[in-house]
């Protein structure tokens, strides 16, 4: 008889795994869960015999179960936010004019620096709070609101110390090559800086998963971002960049030159750029938040990304500046709305291929061996996660085995 810690009945699963059938759908289905992972799932008719006294047993009555979703691109740990500015531009201030007044990234750098990382943690929490009531259980935070080692360690610290004291499981990417901060008039002089003294300390102490770069003509170079990735590559970290926002550079390239998880953003990405993700296994990551903040228009190739197979992660870019908006259900819906993806290809954005985004293996679908994450929605199909928002379908959230109050 097998052993199971508990079982969930009566459930329509949406795997997420590729397959024949769409979200990789098992009806009438059953999930087992042994020591925090998915130890058997299938039809029910199929599911082994255990001890049904012993074990506890969930009916979900024809819900579907989904696994937890991933936001696998936001700058959750800030100080401040910038409601004024968002004000100003309403009344026709521009974004120069903001700018030179001591707003934008600058603004949320400064308030940063000034926060205690008491402050940071309450305010990143109470963020990880209403992720967590919307279904997600893993998210990437990065760091680049600080700029300065100082300020840069205090954002991945309160990250960690996030990690110990909430069931989401956080990633950490360094972001130090966000912006040129007020310090340095030389962009060069900041990526050696970044190069020779910031990234390595900060790996030394164990606060980095990952490694970004902000590739743009108001950012950082293409050459500039190649010197940040050998540095990155040589300390054993793997790479992803904004890329292609507002412009074609190559930043996507780049990256896919790197064996590199994502290019995020990708407006401009063009035919080879995609060639090139799509050879190096590199996720396009999807930011419509972002895109309707700042009313872009122009759209991710997506045709392009589909012709080639390149995997599509979707993400809330959750930032005080550009995508005030800490709501990844609403990412789906905007994701089709705006580019036009299935609610499929939505719905593996914030699962199977924003794992692979993060480069983890072990969450994204419902699978054996895969920890034990998952949702408990009562819908009646998939889609219905994508259409209707505004109304909270989570009825269980299930983390590592053991069910949370939400």
């Amino acid at each position: 008889m097998t052993e199971f810690d508990a079982v969930w009945l009566n459930a329509n699963l949406a795997t997420m795994q590729a397959g024949s059938e769409p979200y990789g759908a098992i009806t009438d289905g059953a999930i087992a869960v042994k020591d925090g992972r998915i130890a058997w799932l299938g039809p029910k008719s199929e599911l082994p015999a255990f001890d049904a006294l012993s074990t506890p047993l969930y009916d979900v009555q024809g819900q579907w179960l989904l696994p937890g979703l991933i936001d696998c691109h936001t700058h959750l740990v800030y100080g401040g936010n910038r409601a004024n500015e968002f004000e100003l531009r309403l009344q026709g201030a521009s974004y120069e004019a903001i700018a030179k007044a001591g707003g934008g990234i600058r603004s949320t750098v400064k308030a940063t620096r000034e926060a205690s990382a008491e402050q940071l943690f309450v305010l990143g929490k109470d963020r990880l709070n209403a992720l967590l009531s919307q279904g997600v259980t893993e998210v990437e935070i990065k760091s680049g609101y600080g700029l300065d080692l100082a300020s840069e360690q205090k954002m991945l610290q309160v990250a960690r110390e996030l990690a110990v004291h909430h069931p989401i499981r956080i990633h950490t990417t360094f972001l130090g090559a966000h912006a040129l901060p007020p310090e340095f008039s030389d962009s060069d002089a900041y990526i050696d800086y970044l190069c020779q003294t910031m990234l390595p300390e900060l790996h030394r102490q164990q606060l980095v998963d990952a490694v970004d770069v902000f590739c743009e003509g108001i950012g950082f170079s293409v050459e500039q971002s190649h010197r940040l990735f050998e540095t990155a590559t040589a300390l054993g970290l793997p790479v992803k960049a904004h890329a292609e926002q507002l412009s074609n550079l190559g930043g996507s390239a780049l990256v896919a030159e790197f064996g590199g998880l994502s290019a995020d953003h990708i407006e401009y990405l063009d035919e080879a750029g995609v060639q090139a993700m799509a050879k190096a296994g590199t996720v396009a990551v999807l930011l419509p938040g972002a895109f309707y903040f700042l009313k872009e228009t122009k759209k991710p190739p997506i045709e392009l990304l589909r012709r080639y197979q390149v995997p599509m992660a979707v993400a809330t870019d959750l930032n005080p500046g550009t995508s005030p908006l800490c709501n990844l259900p609403l990412m789906l819906n905007m994701a089709c709305t705006f580019f036009a993806l299935t609610p499929e290809e939505a719905l593996l954005g914030v699962t199977r291929h924003a794992a692979t985004a993060l480069g983890i293996r072990d969450a994204g679908t419902l699978a054996v061996g895969n920890k034990a994450n998952f949702g408990c929605y009562a819908i009646s199909q998939p889609a219905e996660l994508v259409y209707q928002q505004g109304v909270n379908p989570l009825r269980q959230l299930v983390v590592a085995g053991r069910q949370l109050q939400i």
